[in-house]
């Protein structure tokens, strides 16, 4: 406790153990902090660079999270440090080929931070702080899982989205719009998918959407609501 050391901390220790007892609240935090930089970035020439360094900068903050969590932290870097790699690749070279396999990687370290965040929020019949910020920061992985894995689809097969604009290559920000409409069940999105491929995986998407809320989200009420009756 802050009362029992002889000095007060310093607003760094502050910081690091607040990141220490709430990672998922900064993950959460990062991750919307990227979206909402997304509209500025990705219509400027330097945008692509400051988007993947902010990319780099989750894959950081969620291989911290996932250390938090049941889940193997040395397989979450593991998937980390070639999506990595790739991301900075795509950068001086936008071959289909390379942005493919940086979409998939990514797609595939967000799933399994999304698996480590529902196993911790699993793990015990205590409802904390942090877990109820890991409700939320597992949306968002989800949304940005499904959006990378509908970004390498579109590298494989072209135009498998169109929007008010006609058939096209969608932008990342795009993507996340109809991935969060998607994951929701809202349904308010003006991209669709229109090729068999895009179109399967958004139909897991919204299966992974209504599952969440009903396991999920549903547990930590009834767990949340009988800790309050005790």
């Amino acid at each position: 406790m802050w009362e029992e050391l002889r000095e007060p901390p310093s607003r760094a220790a502050r910081w690091k153990a607040t990141l220490r007892k709430q990672p998922s609240a900064f993950l959460l935090a990062v991750q919307i902090l990227v979206i909402l930089l997304l509209p500025a970035l990705e219509s400027s020439d330097w945008g692509r660079a400051v988007i993947s360094l902010l990319s780099l900068s989750a894959l950081i903050t969620a291989v911290f999270t996932v250390r938090s969590t049941p889940a193997l932290t040395w397989l979450s870097a593991t998937l980390a440090l070639p999506a990595a790699l790739f991301e900075i690749w795509s950068l001086v070279d936008d071959r289909a080929i390379i942005l493919t396999l940086a979409h998939t990687f990514l797609a595939l370290f967000y799933f399994y931070t999304a698996y480590a965040l529902i196993s911790y929020m699993f793990e015990d019949a205590w409802v904390t702080k942090d877990e109820l910020f890991a409700v939320g920061a597992c949306f968002t992985v989800l949304v940005f899982a499904f959006a990378y894995l509908f970004m390498a689809i579109q590298e494989i097969y072209p135009a498998s989205f169109t929007s008010f604009d006609g058939p096209g290559q969608r932008t990342l920000l795009e993507l996340l719009y109809y991935s969060g409409a998607n994951l929701t069940s809202v349904g308010l999105s003006d991209v669709g998918p229109i090729r068999a491929q895009a179109r399967a995986i958004g139909t897991v998407e919204q299966l992974a959407g209504v599952m969440y809320v009903a396991m999920v989200i549903s547990r930590l009420v009834a767990l949340t609501v009988m800790r309050a009756r005790q």
